[in-house]
């Protein structure tokens, strides 16, 4: 799975350099090498349109969000003879990000992530009720590179790719609440890709929404700019 996953977040951040390049060869009148567009031969297109735009200034970038589904349920560990049942409790993941951009296309910075997820166990010869009840605290912390596609002032679509370590604290209960003692092993890798836009209300505030995989499906929150 996490080979998998490695070579999916390489595949984001290759889309993402050839949105930035749009690189190409026309070959006939003006035979050249540099920008396409159209399927004409453009060499100082990108030039012109860097000219239209204002100057660019660094931002600081900092936002606080909420993930649904909690996906953590995915790490709950498998045991002999059980399988795991439809969550009975989630919380998060709650999401906080900074992250720096240093030009009009892309930022870099580190993206936290904490949230918790509970489950039951059900014995295969016995579905009626639960054999165990497993529940996962998580904390993850990953490096987050993010391409923007700017598209106006009060919209900027993006593309996220993060990637990083989770810490995880488990417990496990049977159906007397009593605890048990059981080592499980969730996947030390924490990834996020997904695809979102920034909804700005003013110049330095404004509403994202992001879908995506990893630590959730959906995300929603505020974003600021310093």
């Amino acid at each position: 799975m996490k080979k998998y996953v490695i070579a999916l977040s390489i595949c984001f951040l290759g889309i993402s350099s050839l949105t930035e390049a749009q690189v190409g060869v026309f070959i006939g009148p003006g035979f050249g090498y540099g920008p396409m567009y159209g399927g004409r031969y453009r060499p100082y297109l990108r030039r012109h349109q860097s000219e239209n735009l204002p100057p660019f200034k660094p931002t600081l970038n900092v936002s606080f969000g909420y993930g649904f589904p909690n996906l953590d349920k995915n790490e709950l560990p498998s045991f002999t003879n059980l399988y795991v049942g439809t969550t009975s409790s989630q919380l998060g993941p709650i999401t906080g990000s900074v992250d720096y951009r240093f030009s009009r296309n892309m930022s870099l910075g580190v993206i936290v992530t904490h949230g918790t997820i509970s489950a039951p166990y059900y014995n295969y010869n016995n579905t009626s009720s639960p054999s165990l009840t497993g529940s996962l605290n998580n904390w993850s912390v990953m490096l987050d590179f993010i391409h923007y596609i700017p598209a106006s002032d009060k919209v900027t679509p993006y593309i996220r790719t993060a990637i990083g370590i989770n810490s995880w604290q488990q417990s496990y209960t049977d159906g007397q609440g009593t605890k048990v003692n059981l080592d499980g092993s969730p996947s030390e890798l924490a990834y996020q890709i997904g695809l979102g836009a920034n909804f700005y209300l003013n110049k330095n505030t404004g509403l994202f929404l992001e879908a995506g995989y990893g630590k959730y499906i959906l995300q929603g929150g505020l974003t600021f700019k310093f």
